[in-house]
């Protein structure tokens, strides 16, 4: 029947006020602190910077297979396998077995449960294809083997690019994984990205390594330059330390010499590798090396030993504040290259939102005048169910600090149709129940009741729809997804809820009327 209880109603009325609350707080400025979240503008809306990147997995695969041959070694001599003349070769560890142990080595290599080329369950596949000819092997990284080790460096990037970026200070940035080699950055609200590309385009590998007193490279050594290019030094191969063991960089000015520097502070391990380096290396030149170039190589004059120090090399303090960003967020797993680039200026996006505004004005105006047109009293209720719901929809998204873009918009005015659908469907139904029933409660109670089963199948099926946009789709199509996913849910409550409150308290009192619909 048409009877909603007291707990039903002030249910109702808390949660639809409570929601009016948050959303009209995206409007209007309370002087509380109760609630200070609002709706985030997207890129489209606010303006804003659009970057693509792409990561080249070449370095990661050339380092796995070089410490896969470190592995390799050690396994098999623990099982008394002798393999020698290990090589890379175009992605693939090459190496040679003695004709006694190459059916022992297959084996091992072709086992499901190996232990060095681990087998994947779920892809029916090793981590290594290999072939054997003339007692050499030849492993190269199976499909799956490659599409894992790409997924891996891709997610570490992610995260470094995400901190990165934090550090900044960018409102709301949206960053997302495309592929398995690609990374979207969108940063509202950024119109220069100039020095965000430069952060993001440098993969941050530092490390010390002590310079040689040789005028030519050797197989333990190699030939680097300084930042400036102008001069080059015969550095180590041996790695005294590297930016893993960092705890945290910032920019400092050295009161002797009045130059910016970046101090840093390393962890109990690289504090103790450190201090042993340089107890042994007093004297000699230690190069801090970036991305393969050398920054700074100052002299050792005493041991460093308490675990600090500093980085110097003509910055400036935005320079060096930089610097120390990139130091404290970690190193790039492999470099990131910008392959897309697009800026939104604030007044295109001012245009977004206006047409956007103005074409849900101009729907939401057709459709009120069009149910007060055609339902009178009832056409009125329908109305006043629609605004409570875009209210409800706009307290939601503010509830989960969703960012709005211009398809979300969409989504919105789509919901403004589907509310009214529901509605008319109900309505309709009353009139039919009336012809057949003379008692107005129970044709307007039928009415409601008999109409739910079609308006449930159609909101249902628009729902999955909608989950399937949001898991499947990205970007522009998450955003329509989710405002009209939520834009079904608030309809449903309004009809059902706040409509049918309004129209029970309408027809219980006008029951005696000979016509009310």
């Amino acid at each position: 029947m048409l009877y909603f209880s007291k707990l039903r109603i002030i249910t109702v009325i808390i949660f639809t006020l409570l929601l009016s609350y948050f959303a009209l707080s995206n409007f209007f400025k309370f002087d509380d602190n109760l609630f200070n979240k609002n709706i985030n503008l997207g890129l489209d809306l606010q303006g804003g910077s659009y970057l693509l990147l792409e990561i080249d997995n070449k370095p990661v695969v050339t380092q796995k297979l070089q410490s896969k041959i470190l592995e390799f070694k050690k396994y098999f001599k623990d099982k008394n396998l002798i393999l020698k003349n290990f090589s890379i070769d175009k992605n693939s560890i090459i190496f040679e077995v003695n004709s006694n142990d190459v059916e022992q080595v297959r084996k091992i290599l072709d086992d499901d449960e190996s232990e060095i080329n681990p087998y994947f369950q779920q892809y029916k596949s090793h981590q290594f294809d290999f072939t054997e000819e003339n007692n050499f092997f030849k492993l190269s990284f199976s499909r799956y083997g490659l599409v894992l080790l790409k997924n891996s460096s891709l997610d570490q990037a992610i995260e470094i690019v995400r901190r990165r970026v934090d550090e900044v200070g960018t409102n709301e940035p949206n960053i997302l994984k495309r592929g398995n080699d690609r990374i979207l950055v969108e940063l509202p609200g950024l119109d220069n990205p100039d020095r965000i590309k430069s952060l993001l385009g440098k993969t941050a590998n530092l490390t010390f390594q002590f310079i040689t007193q040789k005028s030519e490279q050797s197989f333990g050594s190699e030939k680097l330059q300084f930042e400036d290019g102008l001069e080059e030094a015969i550095v180590s191969k041996r790695i005294i330390l590297s930016g893993d063991n960092l705890v945290d960089a910032k920019p400092t000015m050295n009161s002797q010499t009045n130059e910016t520097v970046v101090s840093f502070t390393l962890d109990r391990v690289g504090a103790k590798k450190f201090g042993k380096a340089t107890s042994s290396g007093v004297g000699k030149r230690l190069a801090i090396v970036l991305d393969g170039k050398i920054i700074s190589a100052p002299s050792v004059r005493e041991p460093i030993i308490g675990g600090a120090g500093q980085i110097s090399g003509n910055f400036t303090f935005q320079s060096a504040t930089d610097l120390a960003l990139l130091l404290r967020s970690g190193a790039l797993p492999a470099p990131l290259n910008i392959i897309e680039e697009r800026t939104v200026g604030p007044d295109l996006g001012q245009d977004s939102i206006d047409a956007g505004i103005l074409s849900l004005i101009i729907g939401f105006a057709l459709v009120v005048l069009f149910m007060i047109y055609k339902y009178k009293t009832f056409g009125f209720i329908a109305n006043l169910a629609l605004v409570t719901n875009l209210l409800l929809l706009i307290g939601v998204l503010t509830l989960f600090e969703a960012t709005l873009t211009l398809p979300g918009i969409a989504g919105i005015i789509l919901t403004v149709g589907m509310a009214v659908d529901a509605n008319v469907l109900i309505f309709e139904r009353i009139k039919e129940e009336i012809k057949n029933e003379k008692n107005l409660i129970i044709a307007f109670d039928s009415g409601y009741t008999k109409s739910r089963t079609t308006i449930l199948d159609a909101n249902v099926t628009t729902l999955i729809a909608a989950f399937i946009l949001f898991f499947m789709g990205s970007g522009p199509v998450k955003g329509f997804s989710v405002t009209l996913g939520v834009g079904i849910l608030t309809t449903l409550f309004s009809v059902y809820f706040i409509a049918r409150l309004i129209t029970s308290l309408y027809v219980i009192k006008n029951k005696d009327k000979e016509r009310i619909i």
